[in-house]
């Protein structure tokens, strides 16, 4: 089969790769879609972020849906042939002392699809064929595209900062960073009941698909710098903010808006380390939350998704061919008209 290799910064080879062996507890998989990540991104044009650099070849990938080809031993009840699935990327070793508390997030000993987070790395998903633990399979209902399958793993990472963030109904939430993760906390804020949602960012394409998911307001920062601050009233007027943009000065300029013993959970990695005001989150008795992958919020998406509770669809930018990898990183990287690439691994 074939698959995508990043080998170095601009590097991006498509080469044949060996389909592992099925073994017991396992499914083979005929991969159909795949969406790039701001991670995928990141080793392509860059060779990765902060600290992880690829230092071998890696398959990238991470995000897929896909159709059961074969079913191992201790499988047959579980998953049929021809079934389709989205597939999580995580693989927590489930015996290290956070699996055992349900921190599976945090797992010592983590195998993430696509990551040079260990050496050697773990190879990722944007292959013809992919061997995955039953577990990591969750079925796609007959009236699900598998496009929107491929959409779960972002939608599991939206979900899990939420749950971070705490009980959202009839909340005030602000929203700063309109990429895919950005839209879809807009998405999972809602479904939680947050009673309005603001979203900033630097970028009209975005904003306008923030809105379409479900923000009631949406704030242009480049072309109404100072827009923020009717927000700024009696201490501020948001409950919560989701800062997804990675930008110190979208978490500093949020401050302002943020009320007394407001919660902020951060969804974006920054560039390099961030000064911040301390003396305003002391003051305001601000709550600062990271939030870093997800585990069983995965199913939570798949389920969403199935029920049509959720709607991922106009986030979907275009789907290329795997083989075109090249124009579709490219794409992905133009936030001005992208917002989710996927890419056709038929």
């Amino acid at each position: 089969m074939q698959g995508l290799v990043i080998h170095a910064a601009g590097d991006l080879r498509v080469e044949e790769i060996a389909t592992p062996v099925l073994g017991p507890g396992q499914l083979r998989v005929r991969v159909r879609c795949g969406g790039i990540c701001g991670s995928d991104l990141h080793y392509y044009q860059h060779g990765g972020f902060g600290t992880v650099r690829v230092k071998e070849p890696m398959v990238l990938g991470h995000e897929v849906a896909g159709v059961i080809e074969a079913v191992g031993r201790d499988v047959a009840a579980q998953f049929n042939i021809g079934e389709r699935i989205a597939i999580s990327p995580s693989r927590p070793c489930g015996t290290c002392r956070f699996c055992q508390r349900g921190l599976h997030n945090h797992c010592l000993d983590m195998r993430y699809f696509g990551s040079a987070m260990r050496t050697p790395h773990v190879q990722g998903a944007f292959r013809q064929e992919l061997v995955v633990e039953a577990w990591q399979a969750h079925r796609l209902d007959d009236d699900v595209s598998i496009e929107e399958g491929a959409m779960a793993e972002p939608l599991a990472v939206a979900l899990h900062a939420v749950n971070r963030a705490g009980p959202l109904l009839g909340a005030s939430v602000l929203v700063t960073g309109c990429g895919p993760i950005g839209a879809m906390a807009v998405i999972a804020a809602r479904r939680a009941g947050a009673r309005h949602i603001v979203a900033t960012d630097l970028v009209a394409h975005a904003l306008r698909k923030a809105a379409q998911v479900g923000a009631d307001e949406t704030i242009n920062v480049a072309d109404e710098p100072a827009a923020l601050s009717k927000f700024a009233a009696d201490k501020g007027q948001f409950d919560v903010l989701f800062e997804a943009s990675g930008n110190a000065a979208a978490l500093k300029g949020a401050f302002d808006v943020l009320g007394p013993r407001g919660v902020i959970v951060q969804l974006g990695l920054a560039g390099g380390e961030m000064t911040l005001p301390v003396n305003t989150i002391v003051a305001k008795e601000f709550d600062w939350r990271g939030t870093f992958r997800f585990h069983e919020e995965f199913g939570l998406a798949v389920q969403l998704i199935n029920k049509g509770l959720v709607d991922l669809k106009p986030l979907i930018s275009a789907t290329l061919p795997f083989r075109d990898a090249g124009r579709a990183f490219a794409l992905a990287a133009d936030r001005s008209q992208a917002m989710k690439v996927l890419l056709d691994f038929e």
